[in-house]
């Protein structure tokens, strides 16, 4: 008889054993006044494939979770600590709490939180005016939809500017008019100033030289001479000199045919004169320069 009933004291203490929750929900204070915080922590006996699901808090939805701690691992326990507070004074319950295990399923104890009022004393607290609202302090970001409003109306500004500079300008830019006598003078000197005789150049120093004397011919006394020949240009000359009456002497005339005809003989013929005529075809080339300018006649002298 004996015998049995330590048995049925055995069995009983190994199913109050077994039955025994692995899981516990402690805080650190049941009792808080608005705005305070307090931790509630879930501990779980050291086991594997433990889950803890979002944390349930009361129906009314007063308190609130302000952190979620990591999972902390000790030697004989898992525990999981959330930091809650609440902003409405009251008795709060937070329900039960599930835990899984192993795919099973325990369920921790709940918990009445009291959130009480904070007590002022008005005849001993000092009561201050209702202060108007502070403005925050201004931050770049702030600035930044003017800053874009700045940067196209300055874009806007140097587009104007731009187009009304460049219109000023081109309307500064006087055209300055150079006579051909003159315009052909200087030719003839840039000539000179190349020294195209010194590096043996003949046929490109006559090429310019009757250049500058054709250019002439045909921007002062408008006679087609570049893309004349040289027989062509002379016969043209006599022509428009008998019946404009040019004034062109006859002179003149043969200084023009002889250096175009000797340019041709260097240009065509591979002629190469010797430096005292070429020297001598540049001052007669001046001389005509100088010398078939068109005599302006009055209607008087006209008829």
């Amino acid at each position: 008889m004996k015998k049995q009933l330590v048995y049925i004291l055995f069995l009983v203490g190994f199913i109050g054993f077994a039955q025994e929750n692995p899981v516990s929900i402690t805080i650190d204070t049941t009792t808080i006044r608005i705005g305070e915080q307090i931790q509630l922590k879930i501990a779980v006996k050291r086991t594997n494939n433990v889950i803890f699901p979002k944390l349930q808090l009361d129906s009314l939805g007063k308190v609130e979770v302000v952190e979620s701690l990591p999972i902390d691992t000790l030697k004989d326990r898992l525990e999981k600590k959330y930091v809650l507070t609440s902003f409405d004074s009251g008795r709060y319950v937070i329900p039960k709490q599930l835990i899984l295990i192993n795919n099973s399923k325990f369920y921790t104890d709940s918990l009445l939180v009291n959130v009480a009022t904070v007590k002022v004393d008005t005849l001993k607290q000092k009561m201050f005016e209702i202060k108007s609202i502070k403005s925050e302090p201004k931050i770049f970001d702030d600035y930044k939809p003017l800053l874009w409003w700045i940067l196209l109306i300055l874009a806007l500004i140097a587009i104007a500017l731009y187009f009304i500079l460049r219109k000023k300008e081109k309307k500064e830019i006087a055209i300055v008019y150079v006579a051909p006598i003159q315009e052909a003078l200087q030719r003839l000197k840039e000539l000179d100033e190349k020294q195209l005789l010194q590096q043996n150049k003949i046929k490109d120093y006559y090429s310019e030289l009757t250049d500058i004397v054709r250019t002439y011919i045909e921007k002062d006394i408008s006679i087609p001479a570049l893309e004349s020949t040289t027989n062509e240009l002379i016969e043209t000359i006599n022509d428009f000199n008998e019946s404009s009456k040019l004034g062109i002497s006859k002179e003149t005339i043969q200084q023009l045919k002889k250096v175009l005809q000797s340019a041709d003989l260097v240009k065509f013929a591979k002629s190469k004169p010797i430096v005292e005529e070429i020297k001598e075809h540049r001052n007669m080339s001046e001389q005509i320069l100088q010398n078939l300018k068109p005599v302006k006649t009055t209607e008087d002298e006209l008829e």
